[in-house]
């Protein structure tokens, strides 16, 4: 199965597909961001991440796909222009027909670490070693996305073990 995390921003979207190896392991098929300029109103920032996100959907056609949860910051300005963009990307995830899983930080943490109060650089040293890469990936918020992808599919694996056993 192949699944496309995404880390939702709107200056900066990190998106990342992992897929289930045939040995029984996971490999990453691509990772990046989505960058919109911060001189663009709102509203052609979200058409750029809209057009953006939908241009590699078409190129990788994923099979499932999975979403950070927004995480309540003080900055309520923040808060509201990741909600716009997450927006944005569940549309556009929904429009592709794609099933969409949604996860908070703490819930990637623990699938990926197993500890969900574990520091940013454990989380992309995991990410890291369960991939097989030799470097941690760059930015940040697509080694954010893989890491979201990763708590999916691991979930994915732990329900399709509890209903097969019940």
């Amino acid at each position: 199965m192949l699944v496309l995390g995404i880390d939702p921003g709107t200056a900066t979207t990190g998106y990342g597909l992992v897929r289930e190896a045939p040995n029984g392991g996971l490999e990453a098929v691509d990772h990046g961001v989505i960058l919109t300029p911060a001189s663009l109103e709102m509203p052609q920032r979200l058409a750029q991440l809209y057009e953006q996100l939908n241009h590699i959907i078409a190129r990788h056609r994923p099979e499932g796909s999975a979403v950070e949860k927004l995480f309540f910051q003080k900055n309520v300005s923040t808060a509201m222009t990741v909600g716009q963009a997450r927006g944005v990307i569940l549309l556009g995830l929904a429009q592709a027909g794609l099933d969409v899983a949604e996860y908070t930080p703490n819930e990637v943490k623990q699938a990926v670490v197993g500890y969900g109060s574990a520091q940013k650089k454990q989380v992309q040293e995991m990410v890291r070693v369960l991939l097989a890469l030799k470097t941690i990936p760059k930015p940040d918020d697509a080694a954010d996305a893989l890491a979201v992808a990763i708590c999916h599919l691991h979930t994915q694996r732990t329900q399709s073990l509890y209903q097969a056993n019940s």
